[in-house]
């Protein structure tokens, strides 16, 4: 029986695990914390994000707990509509799903084949010619067939193998919230929940999670925000953190301040967005017999403008699942590197440029950025939305 090595115990990994397990090998996964406890945010997932999950077998739990975006168009802080919401058709639509809700559907399916490990922080990978692929934490080594680090955007595995790829900030913090509903405002009154506000530096953005009372297959429905600002993370406590965002977001359109006023502080999780520059040369390194893969933010960390990393985390599962189908390691290997590589490119290249419109800063700036948005913003997001309708599983 085949095995793997799967390092990191976040979304990618998860679901890396189940698709190896459901296709016959032994796999165990390693996790540094002691439990692995998802983010009590939400995640949007793009229609190529929402085939990936359906090509692992999880569609009927993914439609139980989605629920769709369509678009809502972006405003300045001022009311003023820059873009106006249009009509999305369904296969373009993307769908956001509560971070726990994915995480339980993705542990509900890795099967017996893997076994998790908790508290292992992973120090090293042997890469050597001639023996198997392994890694250890400095008291036990964990030798498979294959070793895919999915340990994020400071992996290990990937400093060692690929240490032309760097971790750098990409100028600007975010932060999270989940609102249930029983806490939720009632925005009956009009005030969109979807859409985008853009300031200088700063964003928001709301959706909602199911339908007010009523959250589906989910006991987490609500409304998810999220807020970037240009700057580094705050060090304060989360009650200052929460009383900051309050007062620079104030004054901006509904519903903005009414969702901040019902966040509390223990629903915020907040988080510095960093990125690779440059991407890694290559995505697989094949050693002896067999090889190591570097997927999801372990790959390509990117910003979240554009919504793709879990995607693209997705996509990487099933694409190495069905390429160790048809091919045996270490071609397998190689095959996943031609693949990922250019589409991981291509959407960072995209994530990067609809990155340098948002953060525009200075009057001049967003004059310009204003003045263009209409055009720039649909033409971008167009692009984006067709890169990710397009992508398709490997047969």
């Amino acid at each position: 029986m085949r095995s793997a090595v799967v390092v990191g115990g976040g979304l990618g990994g998860l679901a890396v695990s189940g698709a190896l397990a459901r296709s016959g090998w032994q796999v165990t996964l390693l996790e540094r914390a002691d439990r692995i406890r998802p983010e009590p945010t939400a995640v949007v997932l793009w229609p190529n994000g929402v085939r990936a999950l359906r090509a692992l077998d999880l569609g009927a739990g993914l439609d139980a707990i989605a629920t769709p975006l369509p678009d809502g168009g972006v405003r300045r802080p001022d009311g003023h509509w820059l873009v106006q919401p249009r009509q999305t058709p369904v296969e373009r639509m993307p769908v956001v799903v509560h971070r726990e809700d994915l995480h339980d559907a993705l542990i509900a399916g890795l099967g017996e084949r893997v076994e998790l490990r908790t508290g292992v922080t992973v120090r090293t990978v042997r890469a050597t010619p001639g023996a198997r692929p392994a890694v250890g934490d400095g008291r036990q080594t964990f030798e498979a067939d294959l070793v895919v680090a999915a340990d994020g955007a400071d992996s290990v595995i990937r400093r060692q193998l690929a240490p032309e790829a760097n971790v750098v900030s990409s100028g600007c913090a975010a932060w999270r919230a989940v609102i249930p509903w029983y806490r939720a405002p009632d925005l009956t009154g009009g005030a969109p929940v979807g859409g985008e506000i853009l300031g200088a530096g700063y964003r928001f953005a709301a959706a909602s999670l199911g339908e007010r009372g009523s959250s589906g297959g989910s006991s987490r429905g609500g409304i998810y925000w999220m807020a970037t600002a240009a700057g580094a993370p705050r060090p304060e406590p989360p009650e200052t953190q929460l009383a900051l965002l309050r007062r620079w977001y104030a004054g901006w359109p509904a519903p903005v301040d009414e969702l901040l006023a019902a966040t509390d502080p223990a629903d915020l999780v907040q988080q510095e967005i960093r990125e690779l520059r440059p991407l890694p040369k290559s995505y697989g390194f094949p050693v002896g017999p067999g090889g190591v893969v570097l997927l999801g933010d372990a790959a390509h960390a990117m910003p979240p403008h554009l919504g793709q990393g879990t995607c693209l985390a997705f996509e990487d599962a099933v694409t190495l699942a069905a390429l160790l189908r048809e091919s045996t390691l270490p071609d397998a290997v190689l095959a996943y590197d031609r693949t990922r590589r250019p589409r991981a490119a291509t959407v960072v290249r995209q994530t990067r440029r609809m990155s340098a419109v948002l953060q525009s800063r200075g009057r001049l700036a967003l004059r310009a950025r204003d003045a263009a948005l209409g055009t720039i913003t649909p033409r971008l997001l167009g692009s984006a939305a067709a890169v990710a309708a397009q992508w398709r599983p490997p047969a």
